[in-house]
């Protein structure tokens, strides 16, 4: 770990360049700004201030104020220049946070896809090809990428907690109201709430506490006992994509496992009042904060946002006090089945699916509407979320699910999903085998050594040209050949942190075991061994080296 702030500062901006990503930002501060808040902050370490978030590198969603960089919202026409920071910004810099400058955003706050933006797309840290999720994209993927500690984004429907789920990190959604609004650009102003990123659940429960104020409201005291968990039957959770349904199981039984009492729900209330944020008159309160600006048609509006905007314009009244009636009955009915039950808390897959790039841009509005299915009641009910890694699907990508409670639960729920944290397996076959020079990033996740074994013969094996010098492992099938291997296990976020940190051309794929079982593990791109060295016949990196 850097000694100092301003070494943690250099290290992010050197990963900014490595992993090449514009997308992530819409305003990056230069480096000799970021350099002088780390000086700052060293010498106020030097005098002896206990400051919690020291050189912590923060990032924050283009629609929350930070003095001095255009507050854009996602909309180059529509940004000013605040001359003071949001509330929730400045108490982390109070902190020692350093702010690395604003990112990409699905254009004022208005979708969970990541690619309503002017700015350009936002993928997956993971998969290039699929969402990273929104609206707050470009806070997501900075931390994912390793080069964001911290990061700060909006939730109104889901926003700080799809991106988490798509990007293998920790998302908190905090009741409303414990984290001040002020200096955001708003949504659904009666609904906002400012949201926190991290790569550990310890980390943003940090930030969560250094952002919040003293709360109004929390839960009952407790008594003592197993937690009670809500989980909702296979039907009643909808279609899903290929094996989501299996992982959210298994994410249940986990939470089972380490003593937790699962009991039923009637999940019909939240996903009625899911459909209700966008397909009622919910959706009006976001032309009350943007509609004037939205109507002067400027050209950087993206079309999608703009057609939701403006269709809010013309809701009548009555339709929308008609909707506070349904609502009120509905949240009724969801609380009063968390309380038959004594439930602390909901379990639900964050989202139902992860879509493609493709996917959206053929049905922006129907996939947007699907991966709000589980988030979009949250706010409207008042609730508490927390979105946590919960596992790697048979296809390599992450699954995520979320524990929902009521207001005042922020707590609990963290307390909670510290038991979905449970390890991953990852397969080895190069610099990070025991021994060699990179198997201290395993140690230093929390890593464990599971068995030493080789892959099925369906590899071949190349010795890349990179320092330290490290092999290229591509499935060929035919005329493969097996390979040495160890498998690790990782906590799941270790594995997210080590994921993130790849450079191209290497990649986390499933790679075929010996015994028939597969695990993650790290491939290669295939265009990237045209001129490497073919080391198959050795058997393994180590036999390679040794020789």
């Amino acid at each position: 770990m850097p000694a100092t702030a301003l070494d943690r500062v250099r290290d992010a901006y050197a990963r900014i360049a490595h992993v090449r990503r514009p997308d992530v930002w819409i305003t990056l501060r230069p480096l000799a700004e970021a350099e002088e808040d780390a000086r700052a902050v060293d010498r106020r370490l030097a005098a002896g201030e206990q400051l919690p978030l020291a050189g912590r590198t923060l990032a924050v969603k283009a629609n929350i104020d930070i003095a001095g960089i255009p507050t854009t919202a996602g909309c180059p026409s529509y940004g000013y220049r605040p001359a003071a920071d949001a509330t929730a910004v400045a108490r982390l810099k109070a902190a020692g946070a350093i702010v690395l400058g604003s990112t990409n955003m699905d254009q004022f706050a208005t979708g969970l896809v990541g690619t309503r933006s002017p700015y350009g797309a936002v993928p997956s840290v993971l998969d290039p090809a699929r969402v990273a999720g929104g609206s707050s994209s470009g806070s997501a993927v900075a931390v994912a990428l390793g080069i964001a500690d911290l990061a700060l984004g909006t939730d109104t429907a889901g926003s700080g907690r799809v991106p988490a789920a798509f990007n293998n990190i920790v998302g908190l959604k905090p009741s409303r109201g414990l984290v001040p609004t002020d200096g955001v650009v708003p949504a659904c102003a009666s609904l906002d709430c400012v949201s926190v990123f991290a790569r550990t659940l310890p980390e943003a429960e940090l930030a969560l506490a250094l952002v919040s104020s003293p709360p109004g409201r929390r839960a009952p005291h407790r008594s003592p006992g197993p937690w009670r968990i809500a989980v909702p039957t296979n039907a009643q959770l909808g279609e899903m994509d290929d094996g989501w349904a299996e992982a959210f199981e298994a994410a249940a039984a986990r939470l089972a496992a380490a003593g937790a009492r699962l009991v039923p729900v009637d999940l019909t209330p939240f996903t009625e009042a899911a459909a209700m944020l966008y397909e009622g008159a919910f959706v009006a309160e976001r032309y009350t904060a943007v509609g004037a600006f939205v109507d002067k048609e400027t050209p950087d509006l993206d079309p999608t946002v703009a057609s939701i905007i403006r269709g809010a314009r013309d809701i009548p009244a009555h339709r929308l006090f008609a909707d506070q009636a349904r609502l009120a009955e509905l949240r009724t009915r969801a609380m009063a089945g968390f309380a038959a039950e004594e439930a602390d808390a909901l379990l639900l897959p964050t989202t139902p699916g992860h879509p493609t790039l493709a996917d959206v841009a053929a049905d922006p509005i129907g996939v947007n509407a699907r991966l709000g299915r589980f988030t979009n009641s949250t706010n409207l009910f008042d609730l508490a979320a927390v979105a946590v890694p919960a596992g790697v699907l048979k296809d390599g990508h992450p699954f995520g699910v979320m524990l929902t409670g009521p207001a005042g639960t922020d707590d609990r729920l963290a307390r909670i999903a510290a038991h979905l944290t449970t390890p991953a397996r990852i397969a080895v076959v190069g610099a990070h085998l025991t021994g060699q020079p990179l198997n201290h990033e395993l140690l230093a996740l929390g890593g464990r050594l599971l068995s030493r074994t080789s892959t099925a013969p369906v590899y071949r094996l190349f010795a890349l040209r990179t320092d330290p010098p490290k092999p290229g492992l591509v499935h060929t099938g035919q005329g493969g050949t097996a390979v040495e291997a160890e498998v690790w296990e990782l906590p799941v976020q270790g594995l997210g942190i080590l994921t993130a940190a790849l450079p191209r051309p290497m990649a986390i794929g499933r790679v075929e075991l010996a015994d028939g079982t597969t695990a993650p593990g790290f491939l290669c791109e295939p265009g990237a061994v045209q001129d490497a060295e073919d080391i198959s016949h050795h058997g393994g990196w180590r036999a390679y080296r040794s020789s």
